[in-house]
């Protein structure tokens, strides 16, 4: 199935990566967000599961390994052409997932991967609504560790 002017809605998955307090935050290289900040993730394939799915897409983006942990947001992000056509529609499930092993470097799908100090996040050009979904993972995480 085609992403651009797909005939249903493409399933895709993206990872709040937490290391050490930081969260890790790849530039897209292809549209539909070229250019901007966004969470590692990609599309789900047949026969993978979500979590499964998750932990590929950020070795294959990333070259790291992480513990996939708890949903933490599922939106929808349908993008239009000037003729009001649905150009790309995905339905994204966003995980919550901490490092676990290897060094950061950016595949070829994505044109950078830093790890960014969440209070300079907003500093950055940002996908839409990434903020809230990164404030509250963080907020889970904070909970789940008990208040750090």
């Amino acid at each position: 199935m085609s992403r651009a002017y797909p005939s249903r809605p493409v399933v895709a998955v993206g990872a709040i990566v937490v290391k050490a307090g930081k969260v890790l935050l790849v530039r897209r290289r292809r549209e539909p967000s070229r250019g901007l900040w966004s969470l590692p993730g990609g599309a789900v394939r047949r026969g993978e599961g979500l979590r499964e799915a998750v932990a590929r897409e950020v070795r294959e983006e990333c070259g790291i390994d992480v513990r996939v942990e708890e949903v933490v947001e599922v939106m929808d992000r349908i993008y239009a052409d000037r003729g009001g056509r649905v150009r790309y529609h995905y339905v994204i499930i966003d995980f919550l997932a901490s490092w676990r092993k290897g060094r950061l470097q950016a595949a070829s799908d994505i044109s950078g991967a830093s790890w960014v100090d969440p209070a300079r996040i907003g500093d950055l050009p940002l996908t839409a609504g990434l903020v809230p979904v990164i404030t509250k993972a963080l907020r889970l995480r904070r909970r789940r560790v008990g208040g750090n």
